[in-house]
Order: structure tokens, then sequence, then C-alpha cells
């Protein structure tokens, strides 16, 4: 099977990509339009491939009976639907200006889609779609977004993978060829001791024909291990919420990575590139001298006349290794010398009559 690939805006990204960043903007604008345009300029200035925004408006996101399941120490609204209608003040207009801003940034403009008319209005705008861990379960809406034809990007939190299959079939049933998958653990924030991104390695097991990746909700630290140890683990699309001040009160901001973070990243990424070279197991043209020399052949053990049929005590084994190799051992003893052999000679086989 040949390796998974997606493409996504105007990068093709496989496991042998750099990792494709989403800065995830969400609603860290708090309905400024010129904020949300400054934190695009700061995730192009970071390093990030995307910067994400979501799509939505409370009434159509959330029940007024829907209760909180965030940490209420750091975003203390109780209720979704209030604090979704905090943030959904952004209409066509925005976002379309939003999406032409990233295009004069030179970044992807993406946007999560919380319902139909949002899919609708972001089809034109997005190179692809991002699918919150949300909805997965969320049948009309993965058919809606499956049916623009572009390739989708699903986390996955919270699932089992029972309903992971339930939604690449519904999405692969209505259209959808391309499909990332995101490991995520939907905790805001993530502790570190739940991020479990070992689980990356079971989706890609589970899930050869996706390209994979992480959406991360861990509170940052220096150099963002949690990506880093990701991308390492085979992770090649990288989410994380994107903020230009995470002292900011919040949901989304404390636990949001900065343009100084995602520049560091990105430099960590650029040292630790090189020494993962290869991932096919062979010999480097750099290590021939030491196959040659750090090798061992079969050497003489003492002065042998010709025409000596060599026994066991009659060889033993020595570097270089531009003799007869150890692995001919068996096939060494009983043959025939043809010329004189002193002590320490490297055993070739010109030096043996034929068997």
């Amino acid at each position: 099977m040949s390796r998974p690939q997606i493409r996504l805006g105007s990068r093709l990204v496989d496991r042998d990509a750099e990792p494709y960043v989403i800065a995830e903007i969400g609603v860290n604008h708090e309905g400024s339009l010129e904020t949300a345009k400054r934190l695009v300029e700061l995730a192009k200035e970071g390093g990030a491939d995307a910067a994400k925004f979501q799509t939505y408006k409370a009434e159509t996101l959330a029940s007024r009976h829907s209760p909180a399941y965030w940490d209420t120490s750091k975003e203390s609204t109780l209720s979704q639907y209030e604090l979704f209608k905090k943030y959904d003040a952004f209409g066509a207009a925005e976002y379309r200006a939003l999406a032409e801003h990233c295009q004069r940034v030179g970044i992807d403009f993406v946007s999560t889609p919380f319902d139909d008319a949002a899919v609708d209005l972001l089809a034109p705008l997005v190179p692809f779609f991002k699918v919150a861990s949300a909805d997965l379960t969320n049948t009309p809406l993965l058919r809606r977004v499956a049916r623009t034809g572009k390739p989708v990007v699903l986390s996955v939190g919270a699932s089992t993978l029972e309903e992971v299959d339930g939604a690449l079939h519904t999405l692969r049933e209505a259209g959808a060829r391309d499909i990332a998958l995101l490991h995520c653990i939907l905790n805001y924030p993530t502790e570190d001791k739940n991020a479990n991104l070992w689980m990356l390695g079971d989706l890609a097991a589970r899930y050869p024909d996706c390209v994979i990746g992480y959406s991360d909700h861990t509170v940052p630290k220096p150099g963002l291990p949690s990506l880093v140890a990701a991308w390492l683990l085979g992770a090649v699309i990288l989410e994380k919420h994107f903020t230009h001040d995470t002292s900011l009160p919040g949901n989304d901001h404390y636990h949001a990575m900065t343009s100084e973070d995602l520049r560091h990243f990105r430099i960590e990424v650029a040292r630790l590139t090189p020494l993962l070279g290869s991932r096919a197991k062979q010999p480097l043209a750099s290590e021939e001298i030491a196959r040659q020399n750090a090798r061992r052949s079969i050497v003489v053990a003492r002065d042998l006349p010709a025409g000596h049929r060599i026994a066991e005590s009659d060889i033993t084994y020595k570097r270089p290794g531009t003799g007869i190799s150890p692995l001919s051992w068996d096939a060494v003893i009983g043959r025939v010398t043809r010329r004189d052999l002193a002590a320490d000679d490297v055993l070739q086989w010109s030096d043996l009559a034929e068997a």
C-alpha cells in the first residue's frame, strides 16, 4: 500500500513532510476583526501553515441548557450557550475579509463549521474542512462537509474506534476522498498525563490510509514539547490554539501557543529533521569505510604451508573486514591452501583451492 497523503492548501502532506501547523485562533479575536487580522499575521510570522477560526451561531450550536465542560476556574461561564454567544459576532462579511487577508499574508484560511449554513459559507473560502471532535457523530454535518469534495481533517477526541469507523464511513459514503485524523484529548486544558501521545501509533495502525495528526490542548511549555513529541511519533498535522496574550481571560487563551512559541517549535523541527533521515534501514555511503575496516575477516592463526587442509584451529577472526567474512567460517574449514600463508594474513578466496 502506498503511504497516505493529503493536500492541504498548497502543501502535499505525508509522513515524510515537515509538519503542517494549524494555528487555532478560534474565537480568540473576541469579536474584533482587526484583532483577528493581527492574529493571522502573528501566526504567519511564527511559521504556521494555516490560521483557523470557528464559524457558528450560539443558537444553532447549543441549547440554553448546555452545561460547561471546561475548567471553570479559567472560564467562569457555566453555560455553553452563554459562552458561545459572547463570540459569535462574525458573519459572512468578516469571514470573507479574513480569507482575503490570509491570502494577502500567505497563509491558508480555515474555519471549523458547526452547522450547515457555516459549511455553505466556508466552502468557497477554505482549501479543506476541519471538523471538531464533538461533531464526529454528527451525521448530517459530516455529509454536508463531505459533499463539498474538499479534503477533511477530523479530530477524534473522546471517541471510540467504532465511532471513528462510523465517521469515516459516513464521510466516504458522502463523497470525501482525502481524510486526515487528528488524535485529540477533549479536556480544556489537557493535563500532560492525559495527553496519551502513544495513541497516535494505534490510529496509524488502524487507519493506514489516513494521514495522522494531533490537536493539542496541553498548557504550552518552552519549545512546545507536546508538539515535538507528537511529530516524532508520526503526527504530521499539528493543531494548537493560538493567541497574542496567554494572560487574557477566557477558555482558549491560557492553553494557547504564541507566535514566539511557534517560532521556537519550527527551530526545533529544523534542528531535529537532519537527525531523522531515512525510514528504510540500509547502510549509508558514509559507513562504507567502517564496513570495510571495523568488521572482521577470517585471519590465519599460525603459519600454514601450501597444500594444507584448514582446520578450525588454524583460523581466527580479526579486523579489517577486507577478507573472507566470518559468515563463511564453515565453508573455509576443510579447504586447501594454494600458497604458503603466514600468521595474521587476512584470508582471501584466492588463497584457497576449489572445494
